[in-house]
């Protein structure tokens, strides 16, 4: 075959460091447009962004020519930058989770992404990561998940 066809999309889940609550409710706006233009700038398409004040979700289109933990590198490494001019203390966590989506479900992920608030009005950033590992069938030490 003369050409390449790629298409992997990828949920992507971290949080600031120590999961506090470093976002300000009237920033995640702002935050979601600046990490939409990292997207648009070093070429990753952003399917959806959402989050809240102690975390992100993404669904990204992984470019064929750049690795997972690079296109999450960039994204992370611009928008702590991009948070640290109102908020000298910001930092994201060191790691992440990043869950492969089948083009079946990212309408439902998208959904997910776009409705954080709601979701979070029935369960922690914890609990919800958590689920998200186990509906992943990853394996973890519970006591260890977010040290």
């Amino acid at each position: 075959m003369a050409h390449s066809f790629v298409r992997i999309t990828i949920h992507v889940v971290f949080a600031t460091k120590g999961r506090r609550n470093l976002i300000p409710q009237n920033k995640l706006q702002e935050l979601f447009a600046y990490v939409i233009g990292i997207g648009r700038n070093k070429s990753i398409p952003l399917l959806a962004v959402g989050g809240m004040p102690n975390h992100l979700h993404l669904l990204i289109g992984l470019p064929w020519n750049m690795t997972y933990p690079d296109a999450i590198s960039k994204i992370k490494a611009n928008s702590s930058r991009f948070m640290r001019q109102t908020n000298r203390d910001f930092s994201w966590q060191q790691g992440y989770g990043a869950f492969a989506v089948s083009m079946s479900q990212v309408d439902a992920v998208v959904d997910y992404i776009r409705n954080q608030a709601e979701h979070h009005k029935k369960r922690s950033f914890e609990e919800e990561f958590m689920l998200l590992l186990k509906k992943a069938g990853i394996d973890y030490d519970p006591s260890t998940v977010f040290e």
